[in-house]
């Protein structure tokens, strides 16, 4: 059984056991969570599409809080003297998929 959900702006395709790294959520490594809005349910059998959402909810454990990679960012001006180099990590919450309820 799959569902798709939505977090941060993005959907997801989530199973269980699945492990998966969303936008940062607030908690302690080890809570359990709940990640709603599901959009859709399928597996064996026939999918229920929500219009918008579904009434499921899908359990997850949060395995790991940190930041991703540095992404760097270079601004320049030719023959001026300016540049400025900037970077940027992004948070990220790590959770996996214990169980989906319809």
């Amino acid at each position: 059984m799959y569902a798709i959900i939505a977090n941060g702006g993005k959907q997801y395709k989530v199973e269980p056991g699945q492990t998966l790294r969303l936008e940062k959520l607030p908690g302690e490594v080890g809570q359990a969570v709940e990640l709603a809005p599901v959009l859709m349910l399928g597996g064996e059998g026939e999918a229920q599409i929500g219009q918008p959402h579904l009434s499921g909810q899908v359990s997850a454990v949060i395995v790991e809080q940190g930041k991703s990679k540095k992404v760097l960012m270079l601004k320049k001006k030719r023959r001026k003297g300016y540049s400025v180099k900037r970077g940027h990590r992004q948070p990220y919450t790590a959770v996996r998929i214990e169980a989906i309820q319809a």
